[in-house]
């Protein structure tokens, strides 16, 4: 489970025009669902997200991860709850690089190397095997029906199969929850649907589901567990 308390973040605070993304969210995300977080742009639903996946700190507030994050920092009991707001920089890595696999709207994937170079880019900090680190994502690949273009340059592909490589990013490091903004905003409706039949698989493995979309496909489908509305930083509805 995910627990945010009061959660704010000011932009400019202290400044003549402060602008405040998220105010006072308090919410609970359970683990192991798929929660969308709905809303206009300018909502602050991607700030949010930013602040769970730890990309950013809010301005006040706790957010709480329950038995998410052990495979980041070893320490920790499986189920114990890490306050992830006052960590150290150091730790905020560790669990964003271990605990969360991210998803971009643009998909960020670095033009002019190939596709399984791409997969491979946040393995590089972690130290392990190269070996075992490219066999793990070469099997990834090919459950996404991308093994023909393990060695094509990512500017070849079409935009279902960059999305599928994007998602290929975000799993190689078999992160416990995987966080995607507007991931279906550049796709037709049956691409669309393929990515939530993927977003089914990865539910059904676990994973817990973090996913900001304007797409009635994404937030009508019946796998959402929980549609979270915001407008002007605030949760205005909870179904």
């Amino acid at each position: 489970m995910i627990e945010l308390s009061q959660v704010v973040k000011t932009y400019q605070a202290g400044l003549a025009t402060p602008f405040t993304a998220v105010d006072r969210v308090t919410l609970s995300i359970p683990a192991a669902r798929l929660t969308v977080f709905k809303g206009p742009s300018g909502s602050g639903k991607t700030t949010l997200l930013t602040l769970i996946g730890c990309m950013a700190r809010p301005t006040s507030g706790r957010i709480h991860l329950h038995g998410l994050a052990g495979d980041a920092l070893p320490h920790l009991a499986p189920a114990e709850a890490l306050e992830i707001t006052s960590l150290p920089e150091r730790f905020l890595t560790a669990i964003r690089r271990r605990t969360f696999g991210f998803i971009f709207q643009q998909f960020n994937l670095v033009r002019g190397i190939s596709v399984l170079e791409n997969v491979l880019l946040p393995t590089y900090p972690t130290g392990e095997d190269p070996r075992a680190v490219e066999a793990r994502a070469v099997a990834r690949l090919e459950s996404l029906g991308l093994a023909r273009h393990l060695r094509s340059s990512v500017d070849r592909l079409s935009g279902g199969e960059a999305q599928r490589v994007a998602i290929a990013r975000a799993l190689i490091n078999d992160p416990a929850v995987i966080i995607a903004d507007e991931p279906t905003a550049h796709l037709d409706s049956r691409l669309s649907e393929e990515f939530m039949d993927l977003m089914s698989q990865f539910k059904d493995a676990g994973k817990t589901l973090l996913i900001t979309s304007h797409d009635p496909i994404v937030y009508d489908s019946d796998l959402a567990d929980m549609v979270v509305e915001m407008r002007d930083g605030r949760v205005v509805s909870e179904t």
